[in-house]
């Protein structure tokens, strides 16, 4: 009897086995091996932003932001979706701030951003809230980046160009203490031209004491000189140091006058005892 039941079994397994088999090779939910537009086994949502943390005020700064994984990607590591963002700021005043784009897509998880510190010193939070895409499923992942708005020291002159005729184009190299930190570029001088020149730099961990810009024309050979005939310019600022820590003064204070109080109620105490033993 029971070998009977068992022949009986065999057809219906055989169709199962032959649904399965049709399924496997069918594109869509039931093939898996034929699926398309999935990515069922994707892996988690990150990202980054590199930029500046020190900006002057009205200065223009420029942030990477990076993003990687989430349903956009396979399993082996090929974009098969879209990345997207929004970007934010948030501070004190932002009236004068602007990040920007706002919002978009980011070919191959990047996509770099503009920052327009404004007029007012302060601390910036950057906001980019990114999105990894495929088909109808997505992730999102917030990310965060904070920056300081604050006062640069400044090199201001103004450039004259000579009666020879036009100056083409050139950049002047900025010297701070003797060490190059950065460039300002003149655009064309029509003979007789003043061109004010501007250079802002930002470094919150310049020691304190005096510190000298220097800017030289000499490689224009007389073509251009700073407003006055001079063809080198050198201005210093000050950098004050830290705050005077008078907690240790204040310790010291009190230390100081438990001493001497202590001496005193000391000394009154042996006097006492001289006279009672007399």
């Amino acid at each position: 009897m029971s070998r009977g039941r068992t022949v009986r079994s065999l057809p219906w397994l055989a169709s199962v086995v032959a649904i399965l088999a049709l399924a496997s090779l069918v594109p869509g939910p039931l093939g898996v091996p034929g699926a398309r537009g999935t990515n069922a086994g994707y892996g988690s949502l990150s990202g980054s932003i590199a930029g500046p943390v020190n900006v002057g005020l009205s200065g223009n700064a420029s942030y990477v932001v990076n993003a990687t994984g989430g349903p956009a990607v396979a399993a082996n590591g090929t974009e098969v979706g879209v990345y997207s963002y929004n970007a934010s700021v948030a501070g004190t005043n932002t009236s004068t701030v602007l990040f920007s784009p706002s919002g978009g897509s980011m070919p191959n998880g990047t996509v770099t951003l503009s920052l327009k510190a404004g007029n007012v010193s302060q601390q910036l939070t950057l906001y980019v809230l990114v999105t990894s895409e495929l088909n109808s499923t997505n992730a999102t992942t917030n990310l965060s980046y904070t920056v300081n708005v604050v006062v640069p020291y400044r090199f201001v002159a103004t450039v004259v160009a000579g009666a020879g005729g036009t100056v083409s184009p050139f950049d002047l190299t900025v010297l701070l203490d003797g060490a190059p930190v950065g460039q300002i570029s003149v655009g064309t001088l029509a003979s007789g031209t003043h061109y004010p020149v501007v250079f802002n730099y930002v470094d919150p961990n310049l020691s304190p004491g005096w510190h000298t810009f220097t800017v030289s024309l000499a490689e224009e050979h007389g073509l251009v000189t700073f407003a006055g005939g001079a063809d080198s310019i050198s201005q210093s600022f000050y950098v004050a140091g830290p705050a005077p820590n008078y907690e240790l003064w204040y310790v010291a204070g009190f230390g100081l006058f438990v001493g001497v109080v202590f001496l005193y109620f000391t000394q009154v105490a042996a006097t006492r005892r001289g006279r009672t033993k007399k």
